[in-house]
């Protein structure tokens, strides 16, 4: 295996630094290989390991003039070993270091989200627990719905976490893949076993048929599943915004001593973090869109997707990785409000019990309709005149006629939508 760059942050997997290493390395593994068909010397073989080395200001230098960063590449390497460089490079093109140098900084990259991901589940598994039973109110279209729990809000999120780790596994599998197979695929200079025999040693998979290039729509899949990860994480910090709002006010993002929120309102308090995630999220899916279009070339290959994957591959795996990091602080440091929910549960009145109602009436004999336009009736009394929704019920011309007051206080009961709680954690492995 390639000596790894040691530098724990992700953007060094992008240096220039680490990209000649892997390359380095690639070169050598391919002498071994070339020097077990008898095409290398092995006395020549052992001082090319031993003198290898490069040089990036040296490298820089004669790319001024090249204008081809691996020609200076292999032109520095070569000055490095003397004359034994006449065995360096042989049955190669650029792109078979390139693109098999790529497989193992997005193998590399993908280690570290990985585990981003897994510290994120750990932190959303801890609050899930923390607030399973916590009460609040579940929305849609931003409308007070039926009761739910702050905890089933926190076990979707684990459980859309734990498929985007599966998908970045994959992305990962897919995207580790090598190929030396020369100027056009065909292997008319260098032969197959050498390429399966390097990327074997790279802990990559040799790919099946390749042009002068790997295709990019393995690149354009590994994109796709960042833009869905950094989408999950738009959409909870969207939840977390609109649940910071004053009105809301059911849990904000952690407010440190000495932040300030505003220049001119000392009071403030904002979702920065989470606005930053929803900002960023743009970022991949567009550079997802890029990535797409880097897969139709012209013939065995173009360079037009080059310039393109130089600043989206890095950007979005940099980008991702601190959209994990920070969100991961999110949860940990979350401010919950309990009482708030309670407050805002209650605040429309008992309608939130309206499908009870609507179920009650239909056990008594009444058809859907029926009871529907009896419920609603009532409903849209409590909404213009705020007033108690089971007050009108009971006030109602019809409904007392099927369902009595000891009947519909069992109706209005929180703890009927918390009975399945438990086995819907279970079901999402918490």
């Amino acid at each position: 295996m390639i000596e790894r760059y040691s530098l724990p942050k992700m953007a060094s997997i992008w240096q220039e630094e680490n990209k000649f290493r892997i390359m380095l390395a690639i070169e050598l593994f391919v002498c071994e290989a070339q020097a077990k068909e008898g095409l290398i010397p092995g006395h020549a073989l052992q001082r090319i390991k031993k003198k290898a080395k490069f040089n990036l200001a040296r490298i820089k230098k004669i790319e001024e003039k090249t204008q081809h960063d691996v020609v200076a590449f292999i032109s520095d390497v070569s000055q490095s070993i003397g004359p034994d460089a006449k065995y360096l490079h042989m049955g190669l093109t650029s792109s078979d270091l390139l693109d098999t140098t790529l497989g193992v900084q997005l193998g590399e990259a993908s280690d570290i989200l990985i585990d981003d991901l897994k510290r994120l589940l750990k932190s959303i598994s801890a609050k899930a627990k923390k607030y399973k039973d916590t009460v609040c109110i579940g929305r849609t279209h931003g409308v007070h719905a039926e009761p739910t729990t702050f905890g089933l809000k926190m076990a979707l999120w684990y459980d859309e976490i734990t498929r985007n780790l599966e998908r970045l596994r994959l992305a990962k599998e897919e995207a580790s893949v090598g190929k030396l197979s020369g100027a056009v695929g065909t292997f008319s200079n260098i032969n197959p076993d050498v390429e399966v025999y390097v990327c074997k040693k790279l802990g990559l998979k040799a790919a099946k048929i390749s042009t002068q290039i790997i295709q990019r729509d393995i690149y354009a899949v590994f994109m796709a599943r960042l833009a869905i990860i950094g989408s999950s994480l738009e959409k909870f910090a969207t939840e977390i915004r609109h649940l910071q709002r004053t009105e809301v006010l059911e849990a904000e993002e952690p407010f440190g001593k000495g932040q300030k929120g505003s220049s001119a309102m000392p009071h403030k308090r904002n979702p920065v973090i989470c606005e930053r995630i929803c900002g960023m999220s743009r970022i991949l899916r567009g550079n997802s869109l890029a990535a797409m279009e880097n897969v139709a070339l012209w013939h065995e290959r173009d360079i037009s997707h080059s310039s393109v994957e130089r600043v989206i591959l890095p950007d979005s795996t940099i980008a991702l990785d601190y959209m994990l990091n920070k969100f991961i602080n999110v949860v940990d440091g979350l401010v919950v409000y309990p009482e708030n929910m309670m407050a805002n549960l209650i605040k429309t009145n008992g309608l939130i019990f309206s499908q009870r109602v609507l179920l009650g009436l239909m056990e008594k004999g009444l058809s859907r309709p029926e009871a529907y336009d009896m419920v609603q009736r009532c409903a849209m009394q409590s909404w213009k005149s705020e007033r108690d929704f089971k007050e009108l019920l009971l006030k109602d011309r019809d409904v007392p006629k099927y369902l009595s007051s000891k009947e519909l206080d069992k109706i209005f009961n929180l703890n009927y939508y918390l009975r399945n709680v438990d086995k819907i954690f279970r079901r999402v492995g918490l």
